[in-house]
């Protein structure tokens, strides 16, 4: 059994927390940082219109931003306090048009190295309906 370090949790949650309230493009988007713990970050977003395409779904580049940004804190929670992290690449498949009332954006890291993070990443609705999958690289920054 794993023995959690609660002093470690806040400490990443509190870095997360502060990297992702001062983005302004996330309060453009209205996106809300829901979980976090070391290799797991969860936001969300609630529908409006201005994230919709033109038949009324959620806008696919809106998706793809915020599996962009739970798979990028997922990664930053295993980097140590003087490194960060940017998108290298992704790939993501879209499984569904999206007009649920809610999106989660669930960010999991598959592999933590020195240089490279690797994390997936569902997006799913309230009724945990999967839209979206993506896999991404992060790349590491000091």
């Amino acid at each position: 059994m794993d023995i959690v370090d609660r002093n470690e949790t806040d400490r990443i949650y509190e870095r997360i927390h502060e990297s992702f309230y001062s983005q302004s493009f996330l309060k453009l988007l209205g996106a809300e940082l829901e979980y976090v713990e070391k290799g797991r970050v969860v936001i969300s977003c609630e529908n409006k219109e201005s994230l919709h395409q033109q038949n009324g779904f959620m806008h696919g580049g809106f998706i793809a931003s915020l599996a962009d940004v739970a798979g990028g804190y997922a990664a930053l929670t295993v980097m140590p306090e003087d490194a960060d992290v940017l998108s290298s690449e992704f790939k993501i498949n879209f499984l569904r048009p999206a007009s649920a009332n809610k999106l989660f954006a669930i960010g999991d890291v598959i592999k933590s190295g020195k240089t490279l993070v690797v994390v997936e990443v569902s997006v799913m609705d309230e009724e945990d309906v999967i839209i979206a999958k993506m896999l991404a690289t992060m790349y590491v920054v000091k």
